[in-house]
């Protein structure tokens, strides 16, 4: 029963994620010709969110519970982007992109983990 709650809390989550990753990209759709900014921006405050989350989960012990799940896996997970990333990022090379790709993956990666950090130490 135990794990049927977790998915049930996982997909909760992930629907409520996507959903919102989904509200980001129609608000951004202006100012994303030529680069992918909403994916960029949802990928950031994702990693940023995730890390806070994690913060606190970890401070209190908490990490395997459905809050955590509902919270960092289906909602940070269902908001979070990296297979959209993926694929922008190998249109961008195909198209010959270079500089764009190289950017757009060093920016996502460096400052996603950064960003991480940032938010699990701001918590701990």
């Amino acid at each position: 029963m135990e794990l049927i709650i977790n998915i049930l809390a996982v997909g909760a989550g992930s629907f409520l994620g996507g959903s919102a990753r989904y509200l980001v990209s129609l608000a951004m759709k202006g100012i994303s010709k030529g680069f992918p900014w909403a994916t960029l921006a949802v990928n950031l405050v994702g990693c940023f969110l995730i890390g806070l989350l994690w913060g606190v989960f970890s401070k209190n012990g908490t990490e395997g519970s459905n809050w955590a799940l509902f919270l960092t896996v289906g909602i940070c997970g269902g908001f979070t982007t990296f297979s959209t990333f993926s694929k922008e990022a190998l249109v961008m090379l195909q198209v010959g992109n270079v500089w764009g790709f190289a950017g757009y993956v060093a920016i996502s990666v460096i400052a996603g983990i950064a960003l991480v950090a940032l938010g699990y130490f701001l918590v701990r």
